[in-house]
């Protein structure tokens, strides 16, 4: 870019000085200043974008070596998957082979233990709660009663004095 040193501004403002005038110098200053702010942030808009064009390029490439790699972790399990059922199945038919004619389990519940039954635990909760004694319910804070809100606020009121 271009260097101006003190020296190159101190010419520029002289001259700017006797040609403009000192009255519109203020005015031109101000314009040339917003002139060159629209200046830089449009060159920053267009390095942004640059910028963003250039990362999204590389996301791109990077989102197909991804798909790519997955893919190929796809096909390889896939593949496994396939040979190890392939083995699997020829082992079972050798291992079946051998039986000689004796029938395999019908049933898969033949195999499975019977599912035991629900029964109820014949706990009644509201009989237990009520068997506490009072005295044992007031000592240790049990509420026996419920309260409202505005019964617990008027409860603990601090009296009033008449004056």
């Amino acid at each position: 870019m271009i260097d101006f040193g003190f020296d190159k501004l101190a010419l520029i403002s002289a001259v700017a000085l006797v040609v403009i005038g000192p009255e519109k110098l203020p005015r031109v200053a101000r314009t040339v200043g917003t002139l060159i702010g629209k200046a830089q942030r449009y060159v920053a808009d267009v390095k942004a974008e640059v910028n963003r064009s250039i990362e999204l390029e590389e996301l791109k490439k990077m989102k197909t070596q991804f798909e790519d790699a997955a893919r190929d972790v796809e096909q390889s399990v896939s593949n496994e998957i396939r040979s190890t059922t392939a083995e699997l199945d020829r082992t079972w038919q050798a291992a079946t082979a051998d039986l000689n004619g004796t029938p395999p389990p019908s049933t898969a519940a033949e195999l499975q233990p019977p599912v035991p039954e629900y029964r109820h635990p014949k706990k009644n909760w509201r009989v237990k709660r009520g068997a506490t004694p009072q005295w044992y319910k007031q000592r240790h804070g049990i509420r026996a009663k419920a309260l409202s809100g505005a019964a617990r606020v008027a409860r603990f009121r601090p009296p009033r004095t008449s004056a």
